[in-house]
């Protein structure tokens, strides 16, 4: 697979981004398999990295991934390059190129991998999420006595159970409103902060479908969503002053050779 055959995969998941550079460097890296340099918009596949075009594949959605968060996110661009944004943008290409024959999800596919997940899901995941639930309603149970008797809730959860109060909150909140334990403990936890009801329902349901706690989270946190009109023109605003930033650097590099090459000239000789 060359450069160019990488681009149009990639462009298959994404044809409105701004243009951009696939570049196999023909080398080896213990480092890293995969760069994306924002200034220059390219995108460096240390190609003699992998046995296999599927893992090549996997790198370059990774660093295009990038490429669409720096381009496309709205200034300023976090300075950490694996944000949550990020994250929810890679899950997304990932799961539309598997759907689009692009890249193969080994965990799907090899039996090994499949039994492994399964257990560690059924036995692991959904019986702690069952247990912390269950905890949650002894709390509210303890709770409940407390009030019977005048006694300071926090302070039995404190100093009896050694339990921090907000994690005592929390699982209290989580068994009142009934998730599915089969998602996990943790994304019980980021389904019960969402305030709406609907919404809850809805984030839920995604991570029953198999959607990833980024995806979820970049979908149903408030702070994440931007889908107003002036939220969309302000970042478009954004994107068109970072690529005229681009490529002022671009062309002030290009000046700046011409002048020392005129420099370096020598003088024409007289006749």
């Amino acid at each position: 697979m060359n450069q160019d055959q990488i681009k149009e995969k990639l462009l298959q998941l994404d044809s409105k981004v701004e243009d951009f550079s696939v570049i196999l460097s023909g080398k080896a890296s213990k480092k890293v398999d995969g760069l994306y340099y924002p200034d220059s918009r390219e995108i460096i596949i240390h190609n003699k990295n992998f046995t296999d075009e599927n893992q090549l594949i996997y790198t370059a959605i990774h660093e295009f991934a990038h490429h669409i968060h720096h381009t496309k996110s709205a200034v300023p661009v976090s300075s950490r390059a694996h944000t949550n944004r990020f994250w929810d943008i890679f899950h997304r290409l990932l799961f539309l190129a598997e759907e689009k024959g692009l890249y193969l999800n080994v965990f799907k596919q090899d039996t090994r991998f499949i039994e492994l997940t399964g257990k560690i899901k059924s036995k692991y995941l959904a019986a702690n999420g069952t247990l912390m639930k269950e905890l949650g309603g002894l709390l509210e149970q303890a709770h409940a006595l407390c009030d019977e008797l005048n006694l300071c809730y926090d302070d039995y959860v404190d100093r009896e159970l050694l339990l921090h109060r907000t994690t005592a909150r929390l699982l209290m909140k989580i068994s009142a409103m009934n998730i599915n334990p089969k998602i996990g403990y943790e994304n019980m936890k980021t389904v019960a902060t969402i305030r709406d009801e609907a919404a809850r329902e809805r984030a839920e349901a995604a991570f029953e479908e198999g959607k990833t706690p980024d995806m979820v989270k970049a979908e149903f946190s408030p702070r994440n969503k931007s889908d107003n009109a002036l939220s969309s023109l302000m970042e478009e605003r954004d994107r068109i002053e970072r690529s005229i930033d681009a490529l002022t650097k671009k062309l002030a590099k290009i000046e700046r050779r011409i002048s020392e090459m005129k420099y370096e000239a020598p003088p024409r000789s007289k006749k």
